[in-house]
C-alpha cells in the first residue's frame, strides 16, 4: 500500500517540492535551525533527518569529536555542536558548506567545514562519532544536489564508502548510518560485508509512510 501511494503521488509531489524549495527555506529542530540552500537536499519532507536528530539527541557526545559525512543542510552538525561536541561537517556540495558557515554563525556555534568526497580530505583526522545519512537510490546523479539522493547506477557511492570506512573504524570510531525500507538494504549490507564491515540494527521507526533503520557499522575482524 505504501509503495502504491508513493507511485500515485510522486509526480505531483515532485512538482510541488521543486517549486517550494526554489528559494531558501527554514528547517528547525529544538533550538537549532538552518536555512536550506535551493541547491542542497532539503530535510523538510523526509523522515530520516528528524529520526537521526532524535537519536543523536540522546547520545552523550559532549567533548567528543563528531563527523557528519555528507552534511547537506548541516542541521545535524549544528545540533551536535550545541550538545558541545567538536564537530566536523563534510560535503561534496560547495553550496552546502557555504550555507552551513552562515547557519553556524546564526546558531552561535563553531563547526569545521571540509570539502571532501567521502574521506578524501579527512584521512588524517580521528572522530569519536561518524554519522551518515547516505544517498541510496541506484541512479546516476546529474548534479551536486542529486548526489544527496542517488548513489550511482551500480551503488558506486557505497563501494567507495565501504572501501574507505575500515581505516576510520580502526581507531574505534562509532559509526551510525540511517537507511529506509525503500532502498535495497540487503545489497548495501552485502557491499559492506565484502569490505569486512558489519551492520547491527540499533533503532528503527515506522511512521506509516516508511520505515527507517539506524545501523551501527563496525569491523568484522581486527585489522593488523
Amino acid at each position: 500500500m505504501r509503495k502504491l501511494i508513493k507511485k500515485i503521488t510522486n509526480p505531483v509531489f515532485k512538482r510541488i517540492h521543486n517549486w517550494y524549495f526554489s528559494k531558501p527555506r527554514k528547517y528547525k529542530y529544538k533550538d537549532s535551525f538552518v536555512w536550506v540552500h535551493p541547491n542542497v537536499f532539503p530535510p523538510h519532507f523526509t523522515f530520516s533527518t528528524r529520526l537521526l536528530l532524535d537519536f543523536i539527541n540522546d547520545l552523550d557526545i559532549k567533548g567528543k569529536t563528531f563527523l557528519e559525512l555528507g552534511c547537506g543542510s548541516g542541521i545535524i552538525s549544528i545540533h551536535a555542536a550545541k550538545k558541545e561536541a567538536f564537530v566536523t561537517a563534510s560535503d561534496i556540495n560547495k553550496d552546502a558548506l557555504t550555507q552551513l558557515e552562515i547557519n553556524s554563525t546564526l546558531n552561535g556555534v563553531s563547526i569545521s567545514n571540509v570539502y571532501s568526497n567521502l574521506f578524501e580530505n579527512l584521512e588524517n583526522l580521528f572522530f569519536d562519532y561518524i554519522v551518515i545519512n547516505p544517498p541510496y537510490y541506484p541512479k546516476k546523479p546529474l548534479n551536486d544536489k542529486e548526489k544527496a539522493w542517488f548513489c550511482g547506477d551500480n551503488f558506486d557511492y557505497f563501494y567507495s564508502l565501504f572501501m574507505q570506512l575500515p581505516s576510520q573504524l580502526k581507531n574505534n570510531s562509532t559509526c551510525y548510518m540511517i537507511l529506509s525500507e525503500d532502498c535495497q538494504i540487503e545489497k548495501i549490507i552485502e557491499i559492506a560485508s565484502n569490505n569486512n564491515l558489519n551492520f547491527s540494527l540499533v533503532f528503527s521507526k515506522d511512521n506509516k509512510i516508511e520505515k527507517n533503520y539506524i545501523f551501527l557499522i563496525s569491523l568484522l575482524k581486527v585489522y593488523y
